[in-house]
């Protein structure tokens, strides 16, 4: 347990995350309490390692939405430029674990994803103000 003088670092917290949705579906503890959560497995675009990274997601019609945001960064999270190299990730959603394609979103669809995702997401809104890039909307369509 992280004290007042040693806080826990990004790496625990993230790993933490990542077994509680393994365990149980969903958070259990932190930010994401309430929130829905999906682990992205992807192969780094650079190095061919598998890279895994939890992120908040919204659904629409039977696909996965999720924001590019890195929290309003001015540069792209590394799993967006893995899936610009490799579109076809693995998603695990709840206790489920499949193949998904990504697409990244664009014009009118975007704009109505981005709402859509942002009212499940309200912290995310604000991302667009800390940052001069487009936020992409990721679109994962599960692979029969």
């Amino acid at each position: 347990m992280p004290t007042p003088e040693a806080p826990a670092s990004y790496g625990s917290v993230k790993q933490q995350l990542i077994d509680e949705i393994r365990e149980h579906g969903h958070a259990v503890t932190g930010s994401y309490v309430g929130r829905q959560a999906l682990l992205l497995n992807t192969t780094g675009a650079r190095s061919g390692e598998p890279r895994l990274s939890p992120l908040a997601y919204s659904t629409d019609d039977g696909r996965y939405i999720v924001t590019a945001s890195r929290g309003g960064s001015p540069t792209h999270p590394g799993w967006y430029f893995n899936l610009l190299a490799d579109p076809v990730a693995t998603i695990e959603v709840g206790l489920q674990q499949f193949q998904a394609r990504a697409s990244t979103a664009e014009g009118p669809e975007r704009e109505r994803l981005w709402l859509q995702h942002v009212a499940l997401h309200p912290g995310i809104g604000e991302y667009p103000s800390k940052t001069t890039r487009i936020i992409p909307v990721v679109v994962f369509e599960p692979v029969p």
